[in-house]
């Protein structure tokens, strides 16, 4: 079993940079125009002749109300009858993707994100639903990992009873915290009563799993109110938790400018949230998995850290990073093979593209060999906290210590500060490192010199 993290206050300090969070390597900023519908279509029918297994996600970006905290692609309207116009031609993008897939090729996961997946009618989920069964290999034996993302405030028993007929077995459930003044001043009024009643739904319903988001570092937040937080999430007794560190950029995201800055927490009230956050979910069982996740030791992510086999992509931390992802939707991300590709993020655009039986592939970028090596690399200690070379070295033909000699020093200090440990053969992240793990995979991106880290959240 993995060592538990070990907290270092010191190191934190000197190595909480703003940095990206590998869901790609290399990451989104570096998509260009100069990848279009055509290297999509060539990248599909590669995966067509390998028969690869698939990744579907499927972004409905309508919200009936906006927080201000939120980073996410939306669209903020009391008009449901927007979706409509958005289904028809999300259903046109599903029909020009499968044409060029196998029927064969099995979907082992399925995700809608938004958004509020369930801002849709029970009739237009139906709808959306036997379009994905018509044009993609859904399994029918509720093997497949299929999940949606849950707006307490917008679901009920029945909304998900439809759910599971429809044939989700996993849910991610919004909650970010349950204090009242804090919820005020991000204009999201959620109670735990609410939030408990979808739980108990799902697991009266037999969801195989349960996923609950929270944030630290929201305006009116305190250690104390946040433990509280905590303490009455832990008694829900999610399979998984994701407890995100609150980036404030109202400069890039409107919605945040609505947020008094002077209420927020301090970088050093911030530390204390997550240091007592991670006492509490370890006394309670939990795993840190890696980058805000915690899971039950019977859960999946767990049992596949534990086998060195956790990957990451897109969705993030998962076991099914063998697959291709499809995205399909506004502002959707695939990762076919080595073609990365994001439709426009513009709903109009994307709408008025898909109506001239277009898709919307709008950027993307196609990793080179250097890409895949430094992807695998960030990949293994991202995940697994370990990186044996010779594993790297026999997959790419190369020397590992002659290939990234230029960032030996890079590493030795950060061996010496007692983040990692670096020998000839491997590289170990230490309990005090695995908070941490970002600034190491940030030695090993080539691009990072020319960004402005600003761009990123911080890494605690």
């Amino acid at each position: 079993m993995l060592d538990a993290i070990s907290w270092d206050t010191d190191l934190i300090r000197r190595y909480d940079l703003a940095g990206p969070r590998y869901t790609s390597y290399p990451t989104a900023v570096q998509f260009n125009s100069q990848v279009g519908s055509f290297d999509l279509f060539h990248a599909l029918r590669d995966s067509r002749k390998t028969m690869r297994p698939l990744s579907l996600y499927v972004h409905v970006p309508f919200c009936a109300n906006i927080c201000y905290y939120c980073a996410c692609n939306k669209v903020i309207t009391k008009d449901r009858g927007r979706a409509l116009p958005y289904l028809q031609r999300l259903e046109q993008e599903i029909q020009l993707i499968a044409c060029h897939l196998d029927p064969a090729q099995k979907v082992e996961q399925l995700h809608f994100g938004g958004g509020t997946p369930t801002f849709l009618s029970h009739d237009e989920l139906r709808q959306l639903m036997a379009q994905l069964r018509k044009h993609f290999n859904l399994l029918d034996d509720d093997s497949g990992d299929y999940g949606i993302e849950i707006d307490p405030r917008e679901a009920d028993w029945s909304t998900m009873g439809l759910l599971r007929e429809l044939g989700f077995n996993r849910v991610s459930i919004g909650l970010q915290d349950l204090d009242p003044a804090v919820q005020r001043a991000v204009n999201r009024l959620q109670s735990l009563e609410e939030t408990r009643a979808v739980i108990d739904a799902a697991r009266t319903l037999q969801f195989r799993s349960i996923n609950i988001d929270l944030i630290y570092g929201l305006p009116r937040q305190t250690p104390e109110n946040f433990a509280h937080t905590v303490d009455e999430v832990i008694n829900l007794q999610p399979d998984r938790l994701s407890v995100f560190n609150y980036a404030h950029l109202p400069e890039r995201f409107m919605p945040q400018r609505r947020i008094n800055s002077d209420e927020l927490p301090t970088p050093a009230q911030k530390l204390e949230m997550l240091q007592r956050t991670i006492e509490q979910l370890t006394a309670a069982g939990y795993r840190y998995i890696g980058m805000d996740h915690f899971a039950l030791p019977d859960d999946e992510l767990a049992i596949a850290q534990e086998d060195s086999t956790l990957q990451r992509n897109f969705q993030g931390y998962t076991t099914h990073g063998h697959c291709d992802l499809i995205g399909l939707g506004v502002s959707a991300i695939s990762q076919i093979g080595d073609l990365y590709c994001q439709n426009t993020s513009d709903l109009a655009q994307y709408q008025n593209t898909l109506a001239a039986a277009q898709l919307a592939t709008s950027r993307g970028l196609v990793c080179n060999a250097d890409g895949r090596l430094r992807r695998a690399v960030i990949q293994q200690l991202i995940c697994n906290f370990n990186l044996e070379f010779v594993e790297i070295e026999e997959v790419f033909n190369i020397d590992f210590r002659g290939y990234f000699g230029q960032l030996w020093p890079q590493l030795q200090t950060m061996a010496d500060d007692g983040l990692i440990t670096l020998d000839n053969e491997r590289i170990t992240v230490l309990p005090a490192g695995r908070l941490l793990v970002r600034s190491v995979c940030m030695v090993f991106d080539a691009y990072l010199q020319e960004l402005n880290h600003q761009r990123f959240s911080r890494v605690i």
